[in-house]
């Protein structure tokens, strides 16, 4: 027999014997038995260079395709046997990957807003603060100038510890404990989760505040409104304006409530004439609290450095939820902690 015949013989005989393998043992076996070191077809393979030269192609060629085709057959049977086995076995294998694979996960659109504002402050100088979410009503209320018959500080409208504890209500005692941990001047804000007593589609229990704080000598309320101005721009669009409402909040004076034009519409309404949902026709968009601190929060901190008759300063609050909800037109506040993920990946691309 010629040794062309004979390593298309070991081809057919290998062939056939890998197809009626019954378990991975069994295959692992002919693969040695075919292709090993000592197997035939090498060894026939290493006879080439002792035939005459018009032999050696001929047989060179027909020796590397049978071992491809024995190579290619026990790729599939290996396949095959692999599939069999994760059928018939009713365990999970840990070790395969996941079918589809889990999706990486995002930062919260919360939280997301809450940087892209800090960001804003950041870049105008300001500093960020953090203080405790369990708080002392002395800087709670007592330094911000809230007279004891406020309603805030009603049992109703705060969560209370004991009598000097509560969960904060907003992140204005950060800015207490920032000046009396140094002396003006100071430009800081204040993010973090504050606590309030309300559950509806615009309040929830607990929700998340920026607030800011600057003093200095000379700071005016055309710089409150230069700052919003630039904050408004950055985070809703370069042509928003901002306007300036007369309000009342006890540790600001004057007080007011800061709005910004609208950016869904013109003027409150829309292109084909109708009133513009989210403003309500009025081409305006409620988004904070601000105003000049009160000389009296300063004179709870006048041994820090903070004489009343020598600085002043501007102090501004909002709420993350509503300046998201405002971006984004969400709905309803408590989606953002709902948990469903229809709404979550909305706002994964960032």
């Amino acid at each position: 027999m010629s040794a062309s015949d004979r390593i298309s013989e070991v081809q057919d005989e290998a062939v056939a014997a890998i197809e009626a393998a019954d378990d991975p043992e069994a295959l692992e076996r002919l693969r040695i038995q075919y292709l090993g070191r000592k197997a035939e077809l090498p060894q026939l393979l290493r006879t080439i260079p002792q035939l005459e030269p018009a032999e050696r192609a001929a047989i060179g060629a027909a020796g590397n395709a049978a071992r491809g085709q024995i190579e290619r057959a026990l790729e599939l049977k290996e396949a095959d046997l692999a599939a069999g086995e994760i059928a018939a076995d009713d365990a999970i294998d840990v070790s395969l990957p996941g079918a589809p694979s889990l999706p990486v996960g995002h930062v919260h659109l919360i939280t997301q807003t809450r940087r892209d504002i800090e960001d804003v402050f950041l870049g105008l100088g300001f500093q960020v603060a953090e203080g405790p979410e369990v708080e002392l009503v002395e800087y709670t209320f007592d330094a911000l100038n809230t007279d004891v018959t406020h309603p805030s500080r009603a049992r109703t409208d705060t969560f209370y510890i004991d009598d000097d504890t509560v969960l904060r209500v907003h992140t204005s005692p950060v800015q207490v404990r920032a000046m009396i941990a140094q002396p003006p001047p100071i430009y800081v804000i204040a993010p973090g989760r504050v606590y309030r007593p309300d559950n509806d589609a615009t309040h929830t229990p607990q929700f998340h505040q920026v607030e800011g704080l600057a003093v200095d000598e000379g700071v005016t309320l055309a710089d409150l409104k230069g700052t919003l101005l630039a904050f408004a721009r950055a985070i809703f669009g370069p042509d928003r304006d901002v306007l300036l409402r007369p309000h009342f909040f006890p540790f600001t004076e004057p007080s007011v409530e800061v709005d910004v034009s609208c950016f869904n519409c013109d003027a409150g309404y829309m292109r084909d004439g109708s009133r513009c949902p989210l403003c309500k026709g009025s081409g305006w968009l409620e988004v904070l609290g601000a105003g000049m601190v009160d000389p009296n929060v300063f004179d709870y901190v006048r041994e820090y450095g903070y004489d009343p008759d020598k600085v002043t300063g501007f102090a501004f609050g909002m709420g993350v939820e509503r300046i998201a909800m405002l971006r984004h037109g969400v709905p309803d506040l408590r989606l953002y902690f709902d948990g469903d993920l229809r709404f979550l990946r909305q706002f994964g691309a960032r």
